[in-house]
């Protein structure tokens, strides 16, 4: 079972900052990361996304997942509005495992033009350390959890989205 944790911030610094004790905790075998990126969101509304080298022992099909996940919660506008075609089965599938509309409505509310989520997603967290060690940020915490059967489920349908 992974996690996936977006904590949004006002600001670039505080995400940064943020950013850089995930991977201290990382470090610290507090956390063991499947994927970590900032969002950034510039004056202008448009959004960058910065992410961490492949944590160790992440597979490819995991990595492709990761980057799916980001590009569907932060840069795909209106994809619930997709109706049909790869696309759409995968926003249905997404929806079956917690990451519905609802879900990527409440994180894209996260970003405003100036500030800045964390998003993890990790494969096996010690949840206490991991809030007391983020808690000194602050920030909107949006947290779901995807079985090892949806992951699977989601790299399928990624995997026959790309053919």
């Amino acid at each position: 079972m992974s996690e996936l944790i977006i904590i949004g911030y006002e600001d670039h610094r505080t995400a940064d900052r943020a950013f850089a004790r995930v991977e201290q905790l990382q470090r610290d075998f507090v956390v063991d990361l499947a994927g970590l990126a900032v969002v950034r969101v510039d004056e202008d509304g448009k959004k960058h996304v910065d992410t961490a080298a492949p944590p160790r022992g992440t597979s490819t099909a995991s990595g492709a997942l990761w980057g799916m996940l980001v590009g569907i919660l932060f840069l795909v506008p209106g994809l619930g509005a997709l109706v049909g075609g790869a696309m759409g089965a995968l926003s249905g599938k997404l929806a079956r495992t917690g990451i519905d509309r609802a879900f990527r409505e409440r994180v894209d509310g996260l970003l405003q033009p100036g500030g800045a989520a964390v998003v993890v997603m990790t494969r096996k967290l010690t949840e206490d350390k991991f809030s007391a060690a983020m808690g000194e940020f602050g920030g909107t915490v949006l947290q779901t959890s995807l079985s090892d059967d949806d992951e699977k489920g989601l790299a399928e349908e990624l995997a026959t989205a790309e053919h």
